[in-house]
């Protein structure tokens, strides 16, 4: 009976006490470092927490396992370039009108063979004809594409090269990331979710290579691997360098005590994380309500039996499709606020290791199923990753101190760049060995 009485108490304690002790972390992070530091630490776990919402919608509502984030990520991010950079007038004359029509080809081509394959019947004829469609459309498509595609890169390769965007403000490149990343992922789902989980994984892991070796090599697109920069124009918060020039920021600065280039880097990193904590709030917001509606809990029903929800006439297939389409919106929305905040598109810098196996890692750690664990596990893996790239080589020159110089402390002390891999090891381990359901279970 006591254990009885004493579960709930501990269940409304944990969750705040969990939360503030992250929170003690980034104050102690302010404290032995700067504060500089710890709000860049506050910005990537926000940011973090943001990916890792968007995966528990798909692997704590519906048991999707989706290890293709980095490609969803990637494809949000392309949003910012389509979107918020300035347009390129002269790409658009050489080579826009041809693109176009080869995109419409491409559409209207598939169109047309699906029809072919639905009103052909069964048999060897068909697989020839379907077989023989393709090929002239990829023909077709390829003659039109190429040459759009050569007369667009020729145009200032060394600062362009690519078809540019709308000019528009940045804010209102992030829907436009989540709407990208749900159209992905609607002509994904169509193809795999009638995988099982594991071949599901590995498709959705292969797709999302496939995306990023598009952007490294599209340069019409998005510039390949010669990165777009200076893409937040406008801002969504003002420039460090906006703010040294206001006279009236400059004198708030000195009778604060501080100097103005300090302040002003500080003061942004503070409106970043104000913007990013309102986003967050919102997606928890209404991730709970979906979560708590009839078609919440008909998600975990399907997630828990799907044949029993079959039998109970529900369409297993296509709310497996709605909630990847969702969960892949949510990624992509994160992809164009990462973009945003660094101000550049690097498609080499999209790795699994960071944008998969990270974001789960915060998944698995909160607790899937719950959103204010995955938010949990953003911060405080999030905080994990950074910290210990700082802190690594300064222990393990404490640690090997009474070793000879050179040798086997060189070795040592070289390695320590990977101490943040085994400590997200180590972290992952030890969750699934105390806490198998993660530090906030859900309920």
């Amino acid at each position: 009976m006591s254990a009885q009485i004493h579960h709930p108490t501990q269940s409304k304690w944990r969750a705040p006490l969990l939360f503030a002790g992250v929170a003690l972390l980034f104050v102690a992070t302010s404290q032995i470092y700067t504060a500089d530091v710890a709000l860049q630490y506050l910005i990537f776990g926000l940011l973090s927490a943001v990916m890792a919402v968007g995966v528990n919608i798909q692997w704590g509502y519906a048991g999707l396992f989706n290890t293709g984030v980095m490609g969803f990520t990637a494809v949000g991010g392309l949003a910012v370039v389509l979107v918020a950079t300035p347009p390129q007038p002269d790409a658009w004359a050489a080579g826009g009108p041809r693109l176009v029509l080869a995109l419409l080809i491409g559409a209207l081509g598939l169109f047309g063979v699906i029809r072919l394959a639905r009103a052909l019947p069964k048999g060897p004829q068909r697989g020839w004809a379907i077989a023989v469609a393709l090929l002239v459309l990829f023909f077709l498509f390829r003659y039109v594409f190429d040459a759009a595609v050569a007369a667009i890169e020729a145009v200032n390769p060394a600062a362009a090269g690519n078809i540019g965007g709308l000019g528009l403000p940045t804010l209102l490149a992030w829907p436009a990331g989540a709407a990208l990343a749900a159209l992905a992922a609607w002509a994904i789902g169509k193809v795999a979710l009638g995988l099982r989980s594991d071949y599901l994984a590995i498709a959705t892991l292969g797709i999302a290579e496939i995306i990023v070796t598009v952007l490294k090599n599209e340069d019409w697109l998005a510039r390949g691997v010669k990165n777009v920069i200076g893409i937040n124009r406008p801002w969504p918060v003002p420039r460090e360098i906006d703010l040294q020039r206001d006279a009236e920021f400059v004198a708030a600065a000195q009778g604060w005590g501080m100097e103005p280039m300090a302040a002003s880097i500080l003061w942004v990193k503070v409106l970043w994380v104000v913007l990013f904590v309102v986003v967050l709030a919102v997606l928890i917001w209404a991730s709970e309500l979906a979560l708590k509606s009839p078609w919440g809990r008909m998600m975990r029903a399907i997630r828990d039996n799907e044949d029993a929800a079959r039998a109970m006439g529900k369409d297993v297939t296509r709310r497996h499709l709605q909630i990847f389409v969702i969960g892949s919106a949510v990624i992509g929305f994160a992809g164009a606020m990462m973009v945003s905040l660094d101000g550049q598109l690097t498609p080499s810098s999209f790795n699994p290791l960071r944008y998969t196996f990270l974001i789960w890692v915060m998944v698995v750690v909160g607790g899937s199923g719950n959103n204010w664990g995955s938010v949990l596990g953003g911060l405080l893996v999030g905080w994990l990753w950074l910290i210990v790239e700082n802190a690594g080589p300064q222990l393990m020159h404490g640690l090997t101190a009474f070793l000879p110089e050179g040798g086997f402390k060189a070795h040592l002390i070289a390695s320590a760049a990977h101490m943040r891999l085994l400590t997200m090891g180590v972290i992952l381990l030890l969750v699934l060995r105390f806490s198998p359901r993660g530090l906030l279970p859900e309920k």
